[in-house]
C-alpha cells in the first residue's frame, strides 16, 4: 500500500514539472474596453499566459497557479516578468510575432525561475498590476496614449478642503481632492498618520471639532503630505476612499482591513513582497514626538489594508485601515512599490526564519533516520550507513515515507518535512546527486516557499556540485537563507576552484576553516586538493605542500586521490621536475576518466613540448581532440589558450582567432575567460597593430579583420589598426575597400582632431579613386576648429583638387588663398593646366622643381621628369622662350638616363623644333606620358605608408 502512494505522489510531481504552461490568444473586444476571454480549464495550469489587443495597447496576463505569483520590474526598455517555474512556458507565438512597440521577446533561466524579458521599442511604455487572480502587463506602442492623470490633484482653490463629521463616539474626516491620490491610514502608538502621495496645502476651517480626537497637525513634503492626528490608543480606525475622496473614522466599531498580503521571496537575497493593488509610492518620515524614522507606502482607493502586526530583525509591519507602514531599525531598508508589488529588502537579504518554522511539527523520528547536520550545506558520513537492513531496504523506506509526507502536503501546505528531509540527506550522503536534486525541486514546486529553507538549499547546492552543475550550485549557495554558513564557504571555494577563480576560491576555503573537517573523507580530501590547486596558482607553494598532504592522508577513493597527484605533478614542474611531473602526468592520463585524465593529457604535451620532443603539429592535432573530449571548465579554457598559443606561433592566425573566440563566447561566465578575452585581444593587437598581418595576402588580412572587427580596441591603438589596413589595400589599388574601412571610422567612431585626421585620409583614397565628390564630403563633414596648421594645409589641397576634379576651377582657387604651401602649388599648377594659362602652370611646376637640376648625377624620378615635360610644354604654348631655353640648359642633361627620354626632348625643343608638322593641339597631348595625377598617387601612396610605419616598396 505504501508502495502504491509512493508511485501516486512520484507521478503528481512529474505531471507538476512537465507542465510548462499553455498560452490563450483572444483579441481584445475593441468597443467595451480591454475584457479578455478567459478559457475554459486554463486556471488549472501552472501557468496560464493570455494575450489580448485592440488599437490603443496589447494585455498580457499570467495567470494559474504558479503564473499568479509572477513579479514585474522594468529595468529601462527592458519589462521582466518573473514566474516562479524553472519550467519555461511556451510563448514561441510572442517571439514570433511580437506586439506593437515590442522589439522582441526572450525567455531565461534564473534561479528556480524562468524570466521573461520584453525589449520595449524606442518610446513605447508598459503598465502592470493585478487583476482577477491574475498579473496583467498592458503595452503600449510609440504614440499611443497611456494611462495618465492629467488633471492637477490640488483643488483650485489650492488647499484642499476638510470636513469632520462628529457623532457621539465617533469622527469623520472627509479629504476632498481634485483628482485621485494615494493615501496611507495607520496607527501608531497614541497617534493616528494619515499619508497622502501629493502635495497640497489642509483646509481644516471646518475640522476644528475632532470629537475624541484631541489634535490635528499635518506638513507638507517635496511629493507629500502627512497628517498627525492625536487619538487614544483604544480608538477605532477605518478608512474609505472613492474617486477624489477620502473619508478616516476615528471611532465606532473596529473595521477588518484587508486586501494587502505579504510574503517572503526567496530566489535572490530575503525579501518580503507584499501584493496592494494601486501601490504609489514609498514616504519615509520621522515622528515628530519619538524621532525615529518610519515609511508609509500610499495606494489608490478603494480602501485596503494590512490587518497584522508582523515583527522581523529588520523591520515591523504596522497594521493599517490602508496601504503599508513600516517601521525599521535599519539604515539601509529599501522599499520598492513596482505597479502592485512593494518589495521590503536590504543589500545582503533580510533576516528572516526558516520557513520550516511555520509548519506542522513532525512526528518523532525513527533513531537511524539520517540526523540534522551541525550546519545547512554539511554532509554527514553517517547519513551514506544502512545498518543491517541494506542499501535497498533503507532506500525504500526512507522513500515510502517521505512519499507520505508528500501526499499529505498536497492537501495541508503545513504539512511537516522531515521525512523529505531525511530522504535527502540520505540520498547526498549516498552519492545520489540527481536523485536528491529531483526531491528537492519537486518539495520547492510544491510548497514555494521552501526555497528560504537554509538545509534545502544547502543539501541541494551539495547534490548539484557533486554532479558537475557548477553554476546551479553557485546560486544555490549564494542564497541569503546561507549567508554566514561556514560549510557553504567551503562549497564556494570548491566551486571558485572548479571555474578557475583561484584567489575566490582561497578566501572563500579560509572562510569555511572551521567546517572542513566535519565533512566525509572523500569530501575532505577533494576539498583539499581543491585548495591545494589555489594555492599552488596564486603562488602560496608551502601551503600548496600543506594541503596537498592533508588531502593524501584521507582515506579517499581512488579518483579523488588521482585529482592530488594531478596538483602534485603541477608543483613538480612548478619546481623544475619536469621528469617527474612528465612521468606522474603520463600515469594519471591513462586513468578511464576523462575529466582528470583530460587536464594531465595537457601537462604531457606542454612538457613534451617544451622539451622538443613533440613537434607543434602532432601538439596541435592533440589539442584539437582534448578541445572536445573535456567541455565547461577551467581544464577547457587551459586546452584553448594553449592551443590558440600554438596556432599563432604557426602563423595560424584564422584558426587562432576562431578557437579563442568560440570558446570565449561558451565560456563567458567563468573567471578565466577573462585572461582568454585577453589572448584574444592580443592576438588582434599583434595582427592588425604589431604587423604580423603583413605577412598575409591583403586580402586575407582584410577578411580576417572583417571577420574579427568586433575586437578592434576603441582609441588610438584601433584608429591605427584600421589606417595600417588601410595602407596594405592602398599599395595593392584595393581602394573600395580602404575607403570602406576608413569611412567605418569617420561615421561611428571617432570626434575632433582624431575623426578630422581619419577623414583627410579617407578622402586622400577616394580621390585616388577618382571619387572626387564623396571625398569633398567626408572633409566638409569632419571641419572642426583648432585643427593642426599642417593638416589644414592638406585639407585644404585635398578640397581644391576634389573640386578641380569636378571641373568647378574657380572655387578650388579660391579654396586655396594665399596658400603657398608644396601641396598647395601642386593642386594649383594643375588647374591652371586645365584652365590653359600654359605659362602659369609652366612657372609652377618648374618652381617645384626647386634646385634639383643641379645634381646631374642623380636620374631624375618619374614625377619629376613629368614636372619638366609639361613646364617645357607650357613654356612653348605660352610662346616664352626664355623660360624655354632656360629650362632647356638646366634639364638636357639628364635626357640620356630619362624614362620618357623622346617626350623630354621634344618638350625641351619647344614647339618650334618641330619644324611645322605638329599643330599646339598636337604638342600639348605629348603630355599624356607626363600624367601628374599618377606622381600625386604615387606621392600620396608613399605619405600613407611613411605614416603607418610602413617599409618603403623595394
Amino acid at each position: 500500500m505504501a508502495g502504491a502512494r509512493s508511485r501516486t505522489a512520484m507521478g503528481r510531481t512529474s505531471t507538476a514539472l512537465g507542465v510548462a504552461g499553455t498560452i490563450a490568444l483572444a483579441p481584445v473586444l475593441a468597443a467595451v474596453g480591454p475584457v479578455l476571454a478567459q478559457e475554459v480549464g486554463a486556471a488549472l495550469d501552472p501557468v496560464t499566459i493570455r494575450v489580448g489587443a485592440n488599437d490603443g495597447f496589447t494585455r498580457i496576463e499570467f495567470a494559474g497557479v504558479v503564473g499568479s505569483r509572477s513579479r514585474i520590474r522594468r529595468e529601462g526598455q527592458a519589462v521582466i516578468v518573473r514566474i516562479g517555474s524553472t519550467a519555461a512556458p511556451d510563448v514561441s507565438r510572442l517571439k514570433v510575432d511580437p506586439p506593437p512597440g515590442v522589439e522582441k521577446v526572450e525567455t531565461r533561466a534564473a534561479m528556480d525561475a524562468t524570466e521573461l524579458v520584453v525589449t520595449l521599442a524606442e518610446g513605447a511604455d508598459a503598465r502592470s498590476g493585478m487583476a482577477d487572480g491574475a498579473v496583467w502587463l498592458n503595452l503600449y506602442p510609440a504614440g499611443a496614449a497611456t494611462p495618465q492623470t492629467t488633471a492637477s490633484a490640488v483643488p483650485a482653490g489650492g488647499a484642499v478642503p476638510v470636513v469632520a463629521t462628529t457623532a457621539q463616539d465617533r469622527v469623520t474626516l472627509d479629504f476632498t481632492w481634485g483628482a485621485p491620490v494615494g493615501a496611507a491610514v495607520f496607527r501608531r502608538g497614541e497617534a493616528v498618520w494619515i499619508v497622502f502621495d501629493t502635495a497640497a496645502r489642509m483646509d481644516m476651517s471646518r475640522a476644528r471639532d475632532l470629537g475624541p480626537a484631541t489634535d490635528a497637525r499635518w506638513a507638507t513634503g517635496p511629493d507629500y503630505t502627512a497628517l498627525r492626528i492625536a487619538a487614544p490608543e483604544g480608538l477605532a480606525v477605518t478608512a474609505s476612499g472613492q474617486g477624489a475622496t477620502w473619508s478616516v473614522t476615528l471611532g465606532g466599531p473596529p473595521g477588518s482591513a484587508s486586501g494587502v498580503t505579504v510574503d517572503r521571496e526567496d530566489a535572490g537575497a530575503t525579501t518580503l513582497v507584499a501584493q496592494m493593488a494601486g501601490a504609489t509610492k514609498t514616504v519615509w518620515l520621522t515622528d515628530p514626538m519619538v524621532g525615529d524614522r518610519f515609511a508609509a507606502v500610499t495606494a489608490l482607493a478603494p480602501g485596503k489594508g494590512f490587518g497584522d502586526r508582523r515583527r522581523t530583525v529588520d523591520l515591523t509591519l504596522l497594521p493599517t485601515a490602508h496601504g503599508l507602514a513600516v517601521e525599521t531599525p535599519t539604515d539601509d531598508l529599501s522599499i520598492r512599490a513596482e505597479g502592485d508589488l512593494v518589495t521590503l529588502g536590504r543589500p545582503g537579504g533580510l533576516t528572516l526564519s526558516p520557513p520550516s518554522m511555520a509548519l506542522e511539527a513532525a512526528a518523532p523520528v525513527e533513531a537511524e533516520t539520517p540526523r540534522k547536520a551541525e550546519h545547512p550545506a554539511l554532509i554527514l558520513a553517517e547519513w551514506a550507513g544502512v545498518g543491517d537492513e541494506g542499501f535497498t531496504a533503507r532506500h525504500r523506506r526512507l522513500q515510502d515515507a517521505a512519499a507520505e509526507e508528500s501526499i499529505a502536503a498536497s492537501d495541508n501546505p503545513r504539512a511537516p518535512i522531515a521525512a523529505r528531509l531525511a530522504y535527502v540527506r540520505f540520498l547526498v550522503g549516498s552519492g545520489l546527486g540527481y536523485e536528491a536534486v529531483g526531491v528537492v525541486n519537486a518539495m520547492f514546486t510544491q510548497i514555494p516557499s521552501l526555497q528560504g529553507e537554509p538545509e534545502l538549499r544547502g543539501l541541494r547546492g551539495a547534490a548539484r556540485a557533486s554532479i558537475g552543475r557548477v553554476e546551479e550550485a553557485t546560486l544555490d549557495f549564494a542564497s541569503g537563507a546561507l549567508a554566514g554558513d561556514p560549510a557553504t564557504k567551503v562549497w564556494q571555494g570548491y566551486l571558485a576552484a572548479e571555474q578557475g577563480d583561484w584567489a575566490g576560491a582561497r578566501l572563500a576555503f579560509a572562510g569555511g576553516a572551521e567546517a572542513i573537517d566535519k565533512f566525509p573523507a572523500e569530501w575532505r580530501a577533494r576539498f583539499g586538493a581543491a585548495h591545494a590547486m589555489a594555492a599552488l596558482e596564486t603562488g602560496d607553494l608551502t601551503a600548496a605542500r600543506a594541503l596537498l598532504a592533508y588531502s593524501f592522508s584521507q582515506e579517499a577513493p581512488a579518483a579523488d586521490q588521482l585529482t592530488a597527484r594531478l596538483v602534485q605533478a603541477r608543483l613538480f614542474e612548478i619546481d623544475g621536475q619536469s621528469e617527474r611531473a612528465l612521468a606522474v602526468y603520463k600515469a594519471i592520463a591513462r586513468a578511464p576518466l576523462d575529466g582528470i585524465a583530460t587536464p594531465a593529457k595537457l601537462g604531457v604535451i606542454k612538457i613534451e613540448m617544451a622539451k622538443g620532443t613533440m613537434t607543434a603539429d602532432v601538439a596541435a592535432g592533440q589539442l584539437e581532440q582534448l578541445k572536445w573530449r573535456w567541455r565547461g571548465d577551467a581544464t577547457e579554457l587551459s586546452v584553448i589558450r594553449t592551443l590558440g598559443d600554438l596556432y599563432l606561433s604557426q602563423g595560424r592566425y584564422r584558426e587562432a582567432m576562431d578557437t579563442l573566440k568560440r570558446a570565449g563566447n561558451r565560456l563567458a561566465n567563468l573567471p578565466g575567460a577573462v585572461e582568454l578575452q585577453a589572448d584574444l585581444t592580443e592576438a588582434f593587437k599583434a595582427l592588425f597593430l604589431d604587423g604580423a598581418a603583413d605577412g598575409l595576402q591583403p586580402v586575407q588580412a582584410l577578411a580576417l579583420f572583417y571577420d574579427f572587427r568586433d575586437l578592434t580596441p576603441v582609441g588610438a591603438d584601433g584608429d591605427e589598426m584600421v589606417r595600417r589596413l588601410a595602407r596594405r589595400l592602398v599599395d595593392v589599388d584595393l581602394l573600395d575597400q580602404a575607403a570602406e574601412l576608413l569611412k567605418y571610422q569617420v561615421d561611428n567612431r571617432l570626434e575632433g582632431v582624431a575623426k578630422a585626421q581619419v577623414a583627410t585620409t579617407l578622402a586622400t583614397v577616394l580621390l585616388m579613386d577618382r571619387q572626387p565628390e564623396p571625398a569633398l564630403q567626408a572633409i566638409w563633414s569632419s571641419r572642426t576648429t583648432l585643427l593642426p596648421s599642417a593638416l589644414n594645409a592638406e585639407r585644404r589641397a585635398l578640397e581644391a583638387r576634389a573640386l578641380m576634379e569636378l571641373g568647378r576651377h574657380d572655387h578650388a582657387l579660391e579654396t586655396l588663398a594665399d596658400d603657398r604651401s608644396p601641396e598647395a602649388q601642386a593642386v594649383r599648377a594643375d588647374i591652371f593646366w586645365k584652365q590653359e594659362k600654359w605659362g602659369d602652370a609652366a612657372a609652377l611646376y618648374e618652381g617645384r622643381l626647386g634646385q634639383r637640376h643641379a645634381d646631374t648625377a642623380t636620374a631624375l624620378t618619374p614625377d619629376e621628369e613629368s614636372r619638366v615635360i609639361r613646364a617645357g610644354v607650357g613654356y612653348s604654348l605660352a610662346r616664352d622662350a626664355g623660360a624655354l631655353g632656360r629650362l632647356s640648359a638646366n634639364y638636357r642633361p639628364f635626357l640620356a638616363n630619362a624614362r620618357s627620354g623622346a617626350a623630354m626632348r621634344i618638350a625641351l625643343d619647344g614647339l618650334d623644333g618641330m619644324g611645322g608638322v605638329a599643330s599646339a593641339r598636337d604638342f600639348g597631348g605629348l603630355t599624356a606620358s607626363a600624367d601628374t595625377f599618377a606622381g600625386w598617387v604615387a606621392q600620396m601612396k608613399t605619405q600613407l605608408r611613411e605614416r603607418t610605419g610602413g617599409n618603403p616598396p623595394p
